[in-house]
């Protein structure tokens, strides 16, 4: 018998292929996970602000009819509205009120996006959270 002439074609991939896209796969999910977190941490502080920024008006609106504002009731917002954290209102004197989101769950666990009513006006402030530092919102310090 001819062993020359009777080949076997084998199709595949061989080890040392498939170890070089393994490698390659976990080079760019090394590059890719960390970008994709800070991506949902500025999402999440993103959100809990534009959730802020809509209750400055009515709070304001508020404030100026009633004089002071002291429950999230008063803005027509429910307690756990928002499904990344907790809103809540605290008044320090009549002319002024601060509204908090505080982070309770996610990218951002314990942060706390702060605006506070002044005589001049609103301003935005963030605390706790490290990672809630380092993510750039435009319109709060």
């Amino acid at each position: 018998m001819n062993y020359k002439n009777k080949r076997t074609n084998q199709k595949g991939f061989t080890l040392i292929e498939l170890m070089i896209v393994v490698a390659i796969i976990g080079a760019l999910s090394a590059i890719a996970v960390p970008a994709y977190k800070d991506y949902v941490a500025k999402s999440q502080a993103s959100s809990a602000l534009a959730t802020l920024k809509s209750l400055v008006t009515p709070a304001e609106l508020f404030i100026q009819e009633n004089g002071d504002l002291t429950t999230l009731d008063e803005l027509g917002v429910a307690s756990g509205a928002n499904s990344l954290g907790e809103i809540e209102i605290a008044t320090q004197a009549a002319s002024s009120a601060e509204i908090s989101f505080t982070f309770a769950d996610g990218a951002l666990d314990t942060g706390v996006i702060t605006v506070t009513r002044s005589d001049t006006g609103w301003a935005c402030t963030r605390t706790v959270s490290t990672l809630l530092q380092s993510v750039e919102l435009e319109g709060c310090d």
